[in-house]
């Protein structure tokens, strides 16, 4: 995938080919960010995915054809995945790799220092897309690590900046107060949160949506229902597939995430077809007030 930030340094040491350049029958589209670089349709979530067993299948999902890869600093697997994206074979240019700011490290310089240690842990020369884990309003930092995230990007320590768990009123204010917006806003959706109103406030902002817990925590209930189902068996999909394909169809990029490569393969696998309206209707209409996976609404919700 080009980007309009491609790589012109080396990582820290060359690996061989492996099976990861091979394996993959397809390739995942793009999506340009308002930064004019680019980061694919479908990521893959890495979450909880870590030491050996995690580079396996970072490595298994990059095979599949996954070059979106998502971590955190507090997921403590920023160093699996650098592994994985240093050892699979795939051209580093080829790659988006993604972390997020904790909260406990909102402050100006401990944001900068937290962005380091992410680079660091992952053994990469840059990361490409970088973001406020929480807004931990509260704690009234968040504008100080949006700062810090804008300057890491003029550094080239970071190739793209964004948010997760941004409400409307924390995102109108980082932009009014430093003129910068974020590329993406990384939420929880899924049919049974499908977050209108926020999507479309992204949208108008131009800042992509990307979808946390796309299948609603793996949720049977969710596979299960018939506003789901039914298309599943319309379009010879499985019910996985069908709720991935409403995020794209609905504008937002999911990240669903599988250590198994067979459910890898599944969750890739959206590109064939398309859910009608009343189809796309009839999912959307599974959301409820309390949809969300578990109690953690930005507005009071904090992690550190």
């Amino acid at each position: 995938m080009s980007s309009a930030s491609s790589s012109t340094t080396t990582e820290r040491r060359e690996s061989p080919l492996t099976q990861c350049d091979v394996m993959a029958d397809s390739v995942i589209p793009g999506r340009q960010l308002r930064d004019g670089s680019t980061v694919p349709a479908v990521g893959f979530g890495t979450y909880p995915l870590r030491g050996a067993a995690g580079v396996e299948a970072v490595r298994s999902a990059i095979a599949q054809g996954y070059r979106l890869l998502d971590s955190a600093f507090n997921y403590d697997n920023e160093g699996a995945v650098g592994e994985a994206v240093r050892t699979c074979g795939v051209p580093r240019s080829d790659l988006r790799v993604s972390s997020k700011l904790p909260g406990r490290f909102q402050a100006y310089d401990d944001a900068i220092a937290a962005i380091r240690e992410s680079a660091y842990r992952t053994g990469l020369d840059y990361l490409d897309l970088y973001l406020i884990h929480w807004p931990n309003p509260r704690q009234g930092l968040y504008v100080k690590a949006w700062r810090a995230l804008v300057e890491a990007q003029r550094q080239g320590l970071v190739r793209s900046i964004g948010v997760s768990n941004f409400l409307p009123e924390h995102l109108d204010r980082i932009i009014s107060e430093t003129g910068v917006t974020p590329s993406v806003n990384q939420i929880e959706v899924h049919p049974y949160f499908p977050q209108v109103r926020q999507r479309a406030f992204d949208d108008s902002r131009g800042i992509v949506t990307q979808s946390w817990t796309p299948l609603g925590g793996q949720s049977q209930k969710l596979l299960a229902e018939p506003a789901v189902v039914a298309p599943a068996r319309a379009h010879g999909k499985t019910p996985t597939q069908v709720v991935l394909r409403w995020h794209l169809q609905l504008g937002a990029l999911p990240l669903p995430k599988a250590a198994n490569p067979d459910h890898q393969r599944e969750n890739s696998d959206i590109f064939d077809f398309e859910l009608t309206q009343p189809e796309m209707t009839a999912i959307t209409a599974l959301g409820r007030p309390d949809g969300r996976s578990s109690d953690q609404d930005p507005a009071t919700h904090e992690e550190f």
